[in-house]
């Protein structure tokens, strides 16, 4: 989603906002989504417990 789509959400009253957020939750259902969300929710599992990578160890990773 483009920064100018985000900006015209974020004018949007809170109701509007919740059914776009209702549609969303609705795609994140459909199997095409499923593994996303699988590892979003693997992430915050691994944030939670403060297994998080650095700045450098992400790019010394990449030999840059």
């Amino acid at each position: 989603m483009s920064v100018v789509e985000m900006d015209v959400i974020e004018k949007l009253d809170e109701e509007d906002k919740e059914k776009i957020a209702y549609f969303a939750s609705l795609l994140m259902r459909q199997t095409k989504y499923r593994h996303l969300k699988k590892e979003i929710e693997e992430r915050r599992e691994e944030i939670k417990q403060g297994e998080t990578l650095t700045h450098s160890e992400i790019w010394d990773s990449m030999n840059v």
